[in-house]
């Protein structure tokens, strides 16, 4: 009797086993392997939100003068042997000053464009990367910013030996802002002069608990362990390690964290956490009305002034 309690015992405990590692793989090609178009938790209402006719037209026309600039290529060899590719817009002005653009989940560098002609006209060039997993880049794995991180400073490392770039600024929407928060943790050199991170998250682990509660209504543990362990194995990092609030309590750089108030698909309580825990000297921006990384087209000219603003002050320290 006790024998055969023992093996239904054990069938059962296989046969959980087997299901939870089979979900863990599941949610591993949602999550983080390259190449598929997933289903993300987001703001019911996905009707694009602007704050007036004369915002709408600076976005629109910002959009048309991308479309028209003559990208050059850029290749760098990443830290683990990956060819990483980044579009390159050269100032006519030659000021010194650089931006590096970064993307966001499942994007790509044209999907920065908006900000191109922004930084474009206060005599910046533009670097805009395609992330590990991304367009043009290769890697068969989305690496949330983590490795990423590490990527970027040898976009930094591109721009000042290359370009002569001695003033430069980190901006990056939603994935692209932990990239940038991640980064801040790093060594970075003197000419990076300050980080715009745009509807960034916590930490890895945090976002795709969320996603995993509000999609599949599912608690975090154990898939969530599981699935970081397969990705530990796949592509070389865990959920808990990759960490914005972590890195960002490192950072020595003057940094905007800009939010939305209505953003449901990275929560806007991240944004005070990420501020509380930031090192240097730092600002927080929660903008109204706006979801997730839609505060330059619900506020056009007062994202415009803010950033500017920060920029010139962060140019002067």
């Amino acid at each position: 009797m006790k024998k055969k309690i023992y093996i239904s015992i054990s069938a059962i405990t296989l046969a959980v086993l087997i299901v939870l590692v089979a979900g863990a793989n599941y949610f591993y090609g949602e999550s983080v392997k390259r190449g598929k178009v997933v289903e993300l938790h987001k703001e019911a209402d996905t009707v694009e939100v602007f704050a007036n006719s004369q915002e709408q037209k600076i976005l629109e026309q910002a959009k048309i003068w991308f479309n028209r600039q003559a990208m050059e290529v850029i290749e760098k060899e990443s830290f683990d042997g990956l060819k990483l590719t980044a579009d390159f817009l050269g100032n006519d002005q030659n000021t010194g000053k650089a931006v590096i653009l970064a993307h966001g989940y499942r994007g790509q560098s044209d999907q920065m464009g908006d900000y191109a002609q922004f930084y474009y006209d206060q005599g910046f060039d533009v670097l805009l990367p395609d992330s590990r997993g991304h367009g043009d880049s290769e890697g068969d794995y989305i690496g949330y910013g983590w490795h990423d991180r590490l990527d970027y400073l040898s976009w930094i490392e591109e721009l000042v030996e290359n370009h002569q770039a001695d003033k430069i600024i980190l901006h990056g929407n939603s994935m692209g802002a932990a990239l940038v928060l991640m980064a801040s943790g790093e060594e970075l050199p003197e000419e990076v002069k300050g980080i715009i991170a745009d509807s960034g998250y916590t930490s890895v682990k945090e976002e795709l608990s969320y996603q995993l509660k509000h999609l599949y209504h599912l608690p975090s543990f154990p898939i969530m362990d599981i699935t970081s362990a397969i990705t530990r194995l796949r592509a070389g990092f865990t959920f808990g390690e990759a960490s914005a609030v972590k890195q960002v309590a490192d950072n020595t750089k003057p940094l905007l964290i800009i939010h939305g108030d209505k953003d449901e698909l990275v929560p806007t309580e991240m944004a005070y956490e990420l501020f509380d825990a930031a090192g240097g000297d730092k600002e927080l921006w929660i903008v109204p009305d706006a979801g997730h990384t839609k505060a330059y087209s619900v506020a056009t000219l007062e994202f415009q002034n803010r950033v500017q603003d920060f920029i010139e002050r962060s140019m002067n320290k």
